[in-house]
């Protein structure tokens, strides 16, 4: 599995969490968890185009 592979699965599980709870403080923090895997995925495919 490579890198941008396992953030994809991070992001998919954080998002998925995020539903089927109802803390607020917790939904922020799987959101603000799940912006920062997808700001690192998008980072990632830009410099390795292969990977995506």
């Amino acid at each position: 599995m490579t890198r941008l592979q396992d953030l994809e699965d991070q992001i998919e599980r954080a998002e998925r969490l995020e539903r089927s709870i109802g803390d607020m403080l917790t939904i922020e923090r799987l959101r603000q968890f799940a912006a920062a895997c997808r700001h690192e995925a998008e980072r990632l495919s830009h410099h390795h185009p292969r990977a995506a």
